[in-house]
């Protein structure tokens, strides 16, 4: 299985190698082909490599990653978005150490991973088998994912790429007369996403300012 690590904590990565080495040996059958990559910018870079090459099977991502060099891509999730879209029989499984309800459930509406697992909640054995049920087309969910789901808190949006990049490069200083040659929009159609962003997070009488502390609280920035 052709696998990509997207991790930015070196402390992680050496217990997915291991798990999916000891995973190989018990199978037998399985030969897992590892590639590892620390930032958007790499995962970007072999997501374009295996589009020519050999297609990816089977993916282990980390949501808290550093953006992109151009900031079109804030995060794993926006990995996870180009990964469905190029390899949609690609298995994802995230790590993320987020535990805010609205951030995990944009995930699960944007990628709908295979796998979820919340780091504070993760040891060896419980990766091993995550991973074991995820090949075999067992969806694996952490404890608090579970309960997540169970108590059905949904709600009526999904921040897409585009939120999540105007919500960065707002708690970056950018101005708005900047935005509209750094996101693809117009700027009244910046203005009318900012202004939806403000609905979605309740704070519609505030400034960028309380957008951008609110988005922060709820992990999305």
């Amino acid at each position: 299985m052709n696998t990509l690590i997207v991790e930015e904590e070196p402390l992680m990565v050496e217990p997915m190698k291991l798990a999916l080495e000891q995973i190989g040996d018990n199978n037998g059958l399985l030969d897992f082909k590892i590639k590892i990559v620390t930032s958007c910018d790499s995962a970007i870079n072999e997501i374009k490599r295996a589009v020519h090459s050999d297609p990816i099977d089977l993916v282990l991502l980390d949501i808290h990653l550093l953006p992109s060099s151009n900031g079109s891509y804030v995060s794993g999730e926006d990995i996870g978005v180009d990964i469905r879209k190029y390899f949609p029989n690609a298995k994802i499984i995230v790590l993320t150490s987020y535990n805010n309800n609205f951030r995990l459930n944009n995930i699960l509406k944007n990628l709908n991973p295979e796998g979820f697992l919340i780091k504070r909640e993760l040891n060896f054995e419980k990766l091993n088998n995550a991973i074991v049920s995820v090949i075999e087309d067992c969806p694996y969910y952490s404890k608090l994912i579970l309960q997540l789901m169970r108590r059905h808190i949904t709600n009526d949006f999904t921040l897409d790429r585009i939120d999540r990049q105007l919500l960065y490069q707002l708690s970056k200083g950018a101005k708005m007369k900047h935005l509209s040659e750094i996101i693809p929009l117009s700027k009244s159609a910046i203005e009318l996403r900012k202004r939806n962003l403000k609905e979605v997070f309740g704070v519609e009488e505030g400034d960028d300012r309380h957008l951008i502390l609110k988005a922060e609280a709820c992990g999305f920035i």
